[in-house]
């Protein structure tokens, strides 16, 4: 599913946020990268959704190798892709139904099983009897969860996390982490940037630990 092989990533005044950095995930797999803040996470996350490319080295994704992927190609690729945000970028100005639908809308798919599986997708995060609302009128845990929801409405195989507990009470997190659960559970591939030990003491999963750019560990 991915490939990460000695990939540095160079910002400009010659900032190095990524240092030969090389892992692999399965299909089907959770893994957690970890570490302190500025130790790398966002910046895998980053390049992982191709929103930036690496300065050196490979990521293959789904086969294909990210680095050498044309620009026209990477809306297609992310439409394999669940992209959760830090800072969520929810559209205030539509409701929470609208949220959902607008991935489904830029695929082409007809409006009634648009509508279907946004519902769907609402329902399984808890947000159904709330789609006519406003994002504004969400509390922090609530916004989370729609952008979960519309991370996943295109049904991807693999889910790309940024701090998606970051600045939540206990209890909300709580909650985003039963949602990652019951994902991995039916097969979907989770990769989570976070530095919050709770996501760890949960699950028994794979930890990736980076430290100043450099991947300092890789177990389970």
């Amino acid at each position: 599913m991915i490939s990460v092989s000695a990939v540095t990533k160079r910002y400009p005044q010659g900032l190095e946020a990524l240092k030969d950095v090389s892992f692999e995930i399965e299909d089907g797999e959770m893994a957690f990268i970890t570490g302190h803040s500025g130790a790398g996470k966002s910046t895998v996350f980053r390049l992982l959704a191709a929103i930036e490319r690496p300065t050196s080295g490979s990521i293959v994704v789904d086969g294909q190798n990210l680095a050498a992927l044309r620009r026209g190609a990477i809306p297609y690729l992310r439409r394999k892709l669940g992209l959760i945000f830090q800072d969520q970028k929810l559209l205030f100005d539509r409701n929470v139904l609208d949220n959902v639908l607008l991935p489904l809308s830029i695929v082409g798919l007809p409006a009634r099983e648009a509508v279907r599986r946004a519902r769907a997708a609402l329902d399984k995060v808890g947000l159904l009897e709330r789609e006519r609302v406003q994002p504004i009128a969400l509390s922090g845990g609530e916004q989370q969860r729609l952008a979960i929801a519309r991370a996943v409405v295109n049904r991807p195989s693999l889910l790309l996390a940024d701090e998606p507990t970051a600045n939540l009470d206990s209890e909300s997190a709580s909650q985003i982490l039963d949602i990652f659960r019951s994902f991995h559970q039916v097969g979907v591939t989770l990769v989570i940037a976070t530095h919050d030990a709770q996501w760890m003491a949960r699950f028994s999963s794979r930890v990736l630990r980076l430290e100043r750019g450099r991947l300092i560990g890789d177990n389970t």
